[in-house]
């Protein structure tokens, strides 16, 4: 069976599928990932699909049952990479996504990630946010 790697930059979890996803890879992934997200602290997940040609109802639903369990674990969803084909396969099946924001480059998904956790810029994550301003004299 194949598995789907999982890496941790700054507070994100980096996901990129790269393989055809059969069911029990996909139960492997969420298993993986809630694992992964309790035992880092992540506050994000970002799962990229840019070599993804095709998906279908059942990749559609395992985005959004791993959304539904980030979620749940104080991680944010965001599905990057996605092609304009996949986009519209998405639709056509009615497969919305809930839960999940959507960007066009893992760069973009960090900063989505970084917005939505009050940070300035996904370099900082392991900083903390930016001190407030303090007035001079």
């Amino acid at each position: 069976m194949d598995r789907v790697p999982i890496l941790k930059i700054g507070d994100i979890l980096l996901v990129s599928i790269q393989v055809d996803m059969s069911d029990q890879t996909a139960v492997a992934l969420q298993e993986d990932l809630a694992e992964r997200i309790v035992a880092t602290g992540c506050h994000g997940v970002i799962i990229d699909i840019t070599a993804l040609d095709i998906v279908d109802s059942f990749v559609g639903r395992m985005l959004s049952t791993i959304a539904s369990i980030s979620r749940v674990l104080d991680a944010e969803t965001v599905v990057v990479g996605m092609r304009p084909a996949v986009a519209i396969t998405l639709v056509e099946l009615g497969l919305s996504l809930n839960g999940i924001r959507t960007a066009l480059n893992v760069e973009r998904g960090m900063e989505l990630v970084a917005a939505g956790r009050g940070y300035d810029d996904y370099d900082e994550f392991d900083d903390g946010p930016d001190p407030a301003p303090t007035a001079s004299p």
